[in-house]
């Protein structure tokens, strides 16, 4: 009787393991993630930098204080094996005896990622610089308060090439790129 029970044991613990036993199977998922290269400045809206006159004779103009009111926002995505992304910046035209300076300081606010590295006070003309390099798969946050704050000065750079002008419209323009 020792042996039926015994046996009856094993075939009851054989089929308990049998219908309570784990399977597994698969799935496969396509993920895409395209490449992304996105460049916004905000606030929307222009800028004014003017000069002051000296109030007495033998001294110089006073340079305007530098505009902060602009950010630079991105969002990137690389290819594969891509290489890192840089922001160039220009003008549409450069006024004599005068030099438009642009600094990006680094990024703050919402963003994450491989955030870029701004490379200081830049004198820029109408050949494109770059005032960013190093960005990699990042955004850094849309509007005021995200992204790279941009710091724009004019000075005189040789006296003897200024001449009075007024209200001259200069364009900045700003680009990402590999």
């Amino acid at each position: 009787m020792k042996t039926i029970y015994q046996i009856s044991f094993i075939i009851c613990f054989l089929v308990f393991c049998k219908v309570f036993s784990q399977t597994s199977g698969n799935k496969n998922a396509s993920i895409a993630l395209p490449v992304v290269t996105l460049l916004d400045v905000e606030p929307a809206g222009n800028i004014t930098l003017n000069f002051t006159a000296p109030t007495e004779a033998g001294r110089a103009i006073v340079n305007p204080t530098g505009n902060t009111t602009k950010w630079i926002n991105y969002t990137s995505a690389i290819a594969p094996g891509g290489v890192s992304r840089r922001i160039t910046a220009s003008v549409n035209q450069t006024i004599p005896g005068v030099d438009i300076k642009i600094q990006a300081a680094t990024a703050s606010g919402a963003g994450g990622g491989t955030l870029g590295t701004p490379l200081g006070q830049i004198i820029i003309t109408t050949t494109p610089v770059t005032i960013i390099n190093g960005i990699g798969g990042a955004y850094t946050g849309t509007g005021v308060n995200n992204g790279h704050r941009l710091t724009i000065t004019v000075a005189p750079n040789t006296y003897s090439n200024l001449s009075a002008i007024n209200n001259t419209s200069i364009t900045i323009t700003y680009t990402i790129t590999e």
